[in-house]
């Protein structure tokens, strides 16, 4: 009853101040809302387990040592990804295993009632439902008698999300054939409400099996190369075997099936052999949370947001308690009554503390509102090109728990400094005198709390100031080709059921099409997108040149089409681009990047006509033309060692990226190009059809992220300091009246007065951000990964943030000291 008693004095006292109840919990939910959502994230991401059959006993199959041939990544090391006879082998001869499964994400075009679109993918062995523990929700999954010959298990498994997205949670789906990739396949099962897949942030919306690899991604088979790898493995521990039994079980069969690969290597670098073999080791890494190349990207630029939020929630706590403690002061005499009338200090504790608690949980609440608008906006900001997300936005038990659990760590703090205040009342004077304010010690306690929270703004301002100067010298670095008017999007037309021989008839036809439109000044295209956070790249052979250490960097390999270079205009420096005459039974020839004639031919001079080829048994091209290095994989990355080659010379040409250059804006050109691919064929679906600015931004979507929340945060900190400073400026020259009026009455003026109030602010400003500075400098530096082009102890930022701190301060002193100003001396002197 007592505990009921106190809640509703409470929440009458809430009542009775609505304007302080507000400012409280707008300020609470603010700080728990920002953290609750990037806690969810950082839960997501590098917290949480599968959603699987005991994830602590699945371990990630990584490698150390040298390897050769075609590596094909999303993400994460290239120790991360395997062969798949290599696979195979792993799987039918190791002895600690249970099971081991492989997975590669992919993209198809998936038609269902003649309607085309575009659908994630994530080909898998017919054992990786059942290595991870993941049941149907209708019908069944794979099985490992389903994967048999190439070409021979044409069935699919929905996932969750795409079933009720697509087929309206249609049970009647199941044997139903959908068309992917124009190759009809039957709907066997719907995969867990829960999981979506081993790959962490990516979101299958269909799975097929490893077997349907050619159809799956027509024109890149690999499945008997084993020197391409491209695949993440993933295996479960047998029962009783710990991780370093496994490690120490499986590197002897590592050692034995690498060594039987350098057989059918040529080289005969004696340390090449040693780094492909005797130095080369199996790890058995942590599997619980499956492979993620997203979150190796993810995890730095997420703990520096955790940290900020939580200096952020630390500036909520303490705003919260200054505005306590400015409340407290006009209680005194109330709690001087209460002691008086025979009120024990832990009644008391008691109902200040109710009051903390209930002002937490409302701010908890709305910050649980709050949480799921901003993490869904932050979703889109990271996953610009995707209508599936990867990640929830919602919070879960996990975050809500966390959040409760934060807010009543919040709660109670911010709650100590009014107990402390009346923890030993000077009963007697309060009554006799009617005090109606606390006494100097808790004005100064109040100083203290806000210059923590200018200190703690300061932080926040450099961090974000460090993000915005990172971004912006990323936005206009030089990448080594024209950007601005270039509009890009994938396509491929073997999605929409285009045979093999017909693809290079089509894009022929997609190039004169699209170059005949209005406004389009060149159309290209390429299979190795550029800028795209991707590469291919490929060992590179000179003849007559020996690579002694056989260490030289693999180079990007582009096949374009005649008019790219032209298109994306990279300078000509000697011979010419790619032309039209280079057909498929004519000479194969190269243009090739300066980086790339500097690393295999020594010099830039004399390298048309130079011969090279990839690979020890690979095609030969001839060089005749030279141009300027590019970046390729991204803004952030050095230009990479580059050949191009025609398109045309290939027999199978690959999914393309098409880039076309235009007069008009490129956003008035879309739907004129939309408009024209549908009238070529309706069946032809494009792909994130933006411009290359876009694009550019989409890979920046880290920094991005870094630097728009980096400067939320610090603009509402500075707010919180600002709300802050005045409370104290306006509380201190309240208490000072009568001595304002003595000093006016004295002759003092009215510029003195402003001055007198002035130095507070500077003395209260000056001293925090003096402390802050070398603080936030030694925090910079954890940042120094995220940066680019850019000091982490940039002077520029450190000034501008000083700057922004004294305006703010001045300002938000302003109207204090103008009321102090203006003191009528008589009034003053009168004043009790």
């Amino acid at each position: 009853m007592n505990l009921l008693t106190d809640i509703r004095y409470a929440l009458r006292q809430f009542r009775k101040s609505p304007g302080f109840t507000l400012v409280a919990v707008v300020t609470l939910a603010l700080g728990i809302g920002a953290t609750t959502t990037i806690f969810s994230l950082v839960d997501q991401v590098l917290l949480r387990n599968l959603p699987v059959r005991d994830p602590d006993r699945l371990v990630m199959l990584q490698y150390e040592g040298s390897n050769t041939g075609r590596t094909s990544s999303h993400g994460g090391e290239n120790g991360q990804y395997f062969s798949y006879p290599m696979y195979r082998e792993l799987r039918d001869r190791n002895t600690v295993f249970s099971g081991m499964a492989a997975m590669l994400p992919t993209q198809v075009g998936l038609q269902w009632h003649d309607t085309p679109g575009l659908a994630n993918a994530e080909l898998v062995t017919g054992n990786y439902f059942d290595v991870l523990g993941v049941h149907p929700t209708m019908g069944r999954l794979f099985m490992q008698s389903d994967e048999g010959p190439k070409g021979s298990s044409p069935i699919a498994v929905l996932s969750f999300t795409y079933w009720q997205r697509r087929f309206g949670s249609d049970p009647k789906i199941l044997n139903q054939t959908v068309m992917i990739n124009g190759s009809p396949y039957t709907v066997i099962g719907v995969s867990s409400p829960q999981f979506r897949s081993a790959i962490p942030g990516t979101a299958p919306d269909v799975f097929a099996l490893m077997n349907m690899k050619p159809q799956i991604t027509p024109g890149w088979d690999d499945l008997d190369v084993p020197r391409s790898v491209w695949l993440n493995v993933v295996a479960r521990l047998k029962d009783g075997v710990s991780v370093q039994q496994a490690t120490a079980g499986i590197n002897p069969l590592w050692k034995a099936l690498r060594a039987e690969e350098l057989k059918t290597i040529t080289t005969k670098n004696e340390d090449f052999r040693k780094r492909f073999v005797e130095k080369s080791q199996m790890l058995l890494v942590d599997g619980s949370k499956g492979f993620s190349g997203f979150r190796d990207q993810l995890q730095t630029p997420l703990f520096i947001l955790m940290g900020m939020v939580g200096l952020l929630a630390l500036m909520a706590c303490a705003n919260v308690a200054g505005l306590l403690l400015v409340r407290a002061a006009g209680r005194v005499r109330e709690m001087s009554v209460r002691y008086a009338l025979g009120a024990t200090r832990k009644r008391v504790t008691r109902q200040l503390l109710v009051e903390g608690t209930l002002l937490g949980a409302m701010g908890c609440l709305c910050g649980i509102v709050l949480a799921p608008l901003l993490s869904g906006t932050l979703l889109r900001v990271i996953f610009t090109n995707t209508d599936t997300l990867p990640l929830n936005s919602s919070p879960d038990a996990r975050v809500l728990i966390f959040t409760i659990a934060l807010s009543l760590g919040i709660s109670l703090i911010f709650s100590i400094t009014p107990v402390l205040q009346f923890w030993r009342p000077n009963v007697t004077p309060a009554l006799k005198q009617q005090m109606l304010t606390a006494a100097g010690g808790h004005v100064a306690f109040r100083r203290a709390i806000v210059a923590v929270q200018i200190g703690l703004s300061v932080i926040l301002l450099v961090g974000a100031g460090l993000f915005i100067r990172s971004l912006r010298n990323l936005r206009t670095v030089e990448v080594g080709f024209v950007t601005d008017h270039l509009l890009t999007f994938l396509v491929d037309p073997r999605m929409s059921g285009y045979s093999l021989n017909e693809v290079g008839p089509l894009y022929q036809k997609m190039l004169d099409t699209l170059s005949a439109q209005p406004g389009v000044k060149s159309v290209a295209l390429t299979d190795n997108p550029d800028l795209a956070n991707n590469n291919n790249t490929y060992n590179i052979v000179v003849p007559g040149v020996e690579d002694p250490d056989n260490r030289r960097p693999n180079a990007e390999w582009e096949r374009v089409s005649p008019s790219y270079l032209s298109t994306l205009q990279l300078p000509l420096l000697a011979g010419r681009f790619i032309s039209d005459s280079d057909q498929l039974n004519t000479l194969k020839v190269a243009t090739v990047s300066a980086g790339f004639a500097r690393l295999y031919f020594g010099s830039t001079d004399g390298v048309i006509g130079r011969v090279f080829q990839h690979g020890k048994d690979g095609d030969k091209f001839t060089v005749v033309g030279l141009v300027g290095d590019a970046k390729h994989r991204g803004v952030r990355q050095d230009p990479e060692p580059t050949f191009y080659t025609s398109i045309f010379q290939e027999k199978e040409p690959t999914s393309v990226e098409f880039y076309i250059r235009t007069y008009q804006e490129p956003g008035q050109a879309a739907s004129t190009i939309r408009t024209s691919l549908h009238q070529l064929d309706s069946k032809i679906v494009p792909d994130q059809l933006q411009s290359m600015e876009s694009q550019i931004e989409g890979i920046l979507s880290t920094e991005r992220l870094l630097a728009m929340l980096a400067t939320g945060f610090g603009v509402l900190a500075v707010v919180m300091a600002a709300v802050g400073l005045y409370g104290v400026l306006a509380f201190s020259t309240a208490q000072r009246t009568r001595e304002i009026g003595v000093r006016m009455a004295l002759g003092a003026t009215r510029v003195m007065v402003v001055r007198m109030v002035m130095r507070e602010v500077v003395w209260l400003g000056g001293l925090s951000t003096i402390v802050a500075i070398p603080i936030s400098l030694v925090l910079a530096q954890a940042l120094r990964d995220q940066l680019f082009g850019i000091s982490a102890r940039d002077p520029l930022t450190i000034m501008g943030v000083t700057l922004t701190i004294g305006l703010v301060a001045c300002t938000a002193a302003f109207v204090p000291a103008r009321r102090a100003s203006s003191v009528d001396p008589m009034t003053a002197l009168r004043y009790e």
